[in-house]
């Protein structure tokens, strides 16, 4: 992650860095206005082949996807883009959702009223199951983060480009939207179950185990990736997973300084 970014207001200091994987960065800065959260797509190559387009491609979704949800309580006010591949949101004083983390009785009839609202406007938040992309706010409200991989059908990206409206037609997308949409429930079902199962109903409960089609065969062609990942992981760092979001070792991981030169990457780039 850079060590200084330049935002509207002034430059933001590097305190930590959350999440570096194949797709994208995360981290913390702090300025003028406080805190914020930059998320910076790839742009190095894979071998001889350009990375910096997926990059692209994947803030450019996500810029469309906050802009979408903008005025909804439970998600992070998006600032803008950074450099090529960047955006900032605000960031959200709490915690990930922790593994066995009792949340009081309205955290979960909240997350649900803010699902159904993405639901009501065409857009799958998809990527559910991780836990680690729900927020326990300071006052215990829930929020969601991270919308890399959500659905939108159709999304402002695709009316301006007609690119993915001349790849997909409409009746696929709004299928995929739909069975997207199924699969938020049954995660939504699934924390509940997890983590206030005394909130739920017989019949809930009994759902919350029902795994549909595409979600079993999404488990067949997942897991022999994971299992591969996971054994170069060991090869490269001695580890079997990368640190968790919702793990012990992140939560207790101190705040890095901002120490060192700032990179070529933040002296060229554009401001949010």
């Amino acid at each position: 992650m850079p060590a200084r970014i330049a935002l509207h207001d002034g430059y933001y200091t590097h305190l930590r860095t959350w999440k570096h994987d194949f797709f994208a960065a995360t981290g913390l800065y702090e300025g003028p206005s406080g805190r914020v959260v930059l998320k910076l797509g790839r742009t190095a190559s894979l071998l001889v082949i350009p990375g910096s387009w997926i990059g692209r491609l994947l803030c450019d979704r996500e810029l469309d996807l906050y802009r979408a949800v903008d005025d909804l309580p439970g998600v992070p006010k998006c600032l803008g883009k950074w450099g090529r591949t960047g955006l900032v949101h605000a960031f959200v004083e709490g915690h990930p959702l922790q593994k066995q983390e009792r949340v009081d009785d309205e955290f979960f009839p909240r997350l649900e009223r803010l699902i159904n609202e993405l639901h009501r406007r065409n857009i799958a938040y998809v990527d559910l199951e991780k836990r680690e992309n729900i927020l326990v706010g300071a006052e215990g409200r829930p929020w969601l983060i991270d919308f890399q991989i959500s659905w939108r059908w159709p999304s402002d990206a695709a009316e301006r480009r007609g690119g993915l409206k001349r790849l997909i037609p409409d009746r696929l997308g709004l299928y995929l939207l739909k069975r997207l949409q199924e699969g938020d429930r049954y995660h939504l079902l699934k924390h509940r179950r997890r983590h206030r199962p005394d909130t739920l109903t017989p019949e809930q409960i009994e759902a919350s185990y029902r795994l549909g089609f595409w979600h079993r065969m999404h488990r067949r062609v997942s897991r022999p990736l994971t299992l591969l990942r996971r054994s170069v992981l060991k090869m490269l760092t001695g580890r079997w997973q990368s640190l968790k979001q919702d793990g012990p070792e992140f939560m207790e991981q101190p705040a890095a300084g901002a120490a060192g030169r700032m990179s070529a990457e933040t002296r060229n780039s554009g401001t949010a």
